[in-house]
């Protein structure tokens, strides 16, 4: 058994429902971690690996959020971690595109982030002495824009810098915050999506899954403001990926 067992308070994830948070849910619980699972639809099912799940979660609002991550808390015992995978992707040219898909990846990716981790800090804070973290997923391709990405890049840049000004705002406070960039996810959307492209050199969620785990441990107690690249198949992570 790892030795987050055997003390007080979980991990909440958020975006449990989707293929990666899904993975990341089943993962830790087999890790050992207690996991509540967060998820935007009214009903969220049967997740492998949740001790808790808790439907209809609006993450643009933080009031609600607040009530959500409390009822989570309390459910584990408090809280030792927190992963932020929800998130969304929409393609865009910028010449003829539409100008709200700013909006909605910033709600998605960014915003959505920020308020998880503000209503899930002071039960992290108070845990902090026995080690907490914060683990964000941010994309490899935010390291560059191109063509039809620059408002879901933008976002997930957003997501890095925040990881980094979290992490030095709580260092002094025990609190790590981590992030994890992937390249293109093996995911059936974007196998769908992508018809034509090569699967074998994509990420695999188990094995981004594995670094959120990771970075959760006490194996990395000496680890924060750091933004891992994670590019499974592809040697390191490329910028535009």
């Amino acid at each position: 058994m790892m030795d987050q067992q055997a003390r007080a308070g979980g991990v909440l994830v958020t975006g449990a429902s989707g293929a990666l948070g899904r993975v990341v849910v089943r993962h830790l619980a087999r890790q050992g971690w207690a996991v509540a699972a967060l998820g935007r639809q009214a009903t969220l099912g049967p997740i492998e690996g949740a001790a808790h799940r808790f439907g209809g979660v609006d993450l643009m609002d933080p009031a609600a959020t607040a009530v959500v991550v409390q009822r989570a808390a309390e459910a584990m015992g408090g809280l030792r971690g927190l992963v932020n995978v929800a998130g969304a992707f929409e393609w865009s040219a910028f010449e003829a595109g539409d100008i709200r898909v700013w909006d909605r990846m910033y709600e998605a990716n960014l915003r959505s982030t920020a308020v998880a981790c503000q209503a899930a800090l002071p039960y992290l804070l108070a845990a902090a002495a026995s080690a907490s973290a914060i683990v964000n997923v941010g994309a490899a391709s935010a390291a560059r824009g191109a063509l039809g990405i620059a408002a879901y890049t933008a976002s997930k840049a957003g997501v890095a810098r925040l990881t980094e000004a979290l992490a030095d705002e709580f260092a002094s406070r025990g609190l790590r915050v981590n992030a994890v960039l992937p390249t293109t996810l093996d995911t059936p959307a974007n196998r769908a999506a992508m018809p034509d492209a090569d699967p074998g050199q994509w990420v695999e969620p188990d094995a981004l899954a594995e670094v959120v785990a990771f970075l959760l441990s006490d194996a990395a107690r000496g680890v924060s403001g750091v933004c891992v690249p994670v590019a499974q198949g592809q040697g390191a992570a490329r910028p535009g990926a």
